[in-house]
């Protein structure tokens, strides 16, 4: 075999493990969203969100949002990580109850802290990606709220949301359930060697 025909071979492979990700061929392509709706329906528009952008590993992490649909029938809200060092996550689904269907106001509540990494190096950054999507599965907007994770940052509860998630008692939307990964830990039983 010649020299050219080896570096050949290996740059297909290089490209092809570039190109695919580790959880599958469903995350191949980028989550978009935006998408022109179905006719005869209209899709959900996040209006206002609002979010942290630094706080330590363990934190509870609000993500505020604001959302209306024409239809009335808003359905779920799409939660997409992608971490610095590790890659993208699978998405996380959160379901709306029926009075949130027209219009919500609130949060969502991410507890940081991992069942899969007993730490994250410091500076770790990741990127939280959040869309609505209706019954007819129309997609709204997508916000991105990038985060680091860094000790010594002042107190997150100090932080008071913008307008309009800082006037009265603003909901509760659910929970993301994504448990992070530290890359250093992986394939070596979490960081032990026995």
């Amino acid at each position: 075999m010649s020299i050219n025909r080896i570096f050949i071979t290996f740059g297909i492979f290089l490209a092809f493990s570039l190109v695919v990700p580790y959880q599958g061929w469903s995350q191949l392509a980028p989550y978009t969203g935006g998408a022109k709706p179905k006719p005869g329906t209209h899709a959900p528009i996040i209006t206002q969100a609002f979010a942290v952008d630094k706080g330590y590993y363990g934190t509870i992490w609000r993500i505020y949002i604001e959302a209306e649909d024409p239809d009335g029938d808003m359905l779920k809200i799409a939660a997409v990580v992608d971490q610095a060092g590790y890659g993208h996550y699978p998405t996380d689904w959160i379901f709306l109850r029926s009075k949130n269907q027209k219009y919500l106001k609130g949060y969502l509540q991410w507890n940081t802290f991992s069942s899969k990494a007993s730490y994250l190096r410091e500076w770790t950054e990741i990127t939280l990606r959040v869309s609505v999507i209706d019954k007819a599965l129309n997609e709204s907007n997508v916000v991105v709220f990038p985060f680091t994770f860094e000790t010594g940052v002042r107190d997150y509860g100090s932080v008071k949301p913008s307008a309009p998630f800082d006037q009265g008692e603003v909901p509760r939307l659910g929970y993301i359930h994504i448990d992070l990964f530290e890359p250093t830990q992986m394939g070596n039983n979490g960081g032990s060697f026995d």
